[in-house]
């Protein structure tokens, strides 16, 4: 069963060349936290989508997958 995408945060750490260990220590969480948002396995919640997008100097929706682009 495929995973659906509603977070990019994985590809915004790569196009800023971050890592989920750096991202995990800047928001003091574990990073098996951080990987299973990643993946998608497991969402963040708002205010850490925040913190992120400020961590990341983005755009909150930037972490975002657009409506259109949801694949069922």
């Amino acid at each position: 069963m495929a995973v659906r995408q509603y977070n990019r945060i994985k590809s915004v750490l790569k196009e800023k060349n971050r890592t989920g260990k750096w991202l995990a220590g800047e928001l003091g969480v574990d990073e098996t936290t951080v990987s299973r948002w990643c993946r998608n396995l497991r969402q963040p919640s708002f205010k850490t989508l925040f913190d992120i997008a400020e961590l990341l100097d983005v755009e909150p929706g930037e972490l975002l997958v657009k409506r259109d682009d949801l694949k069922p």
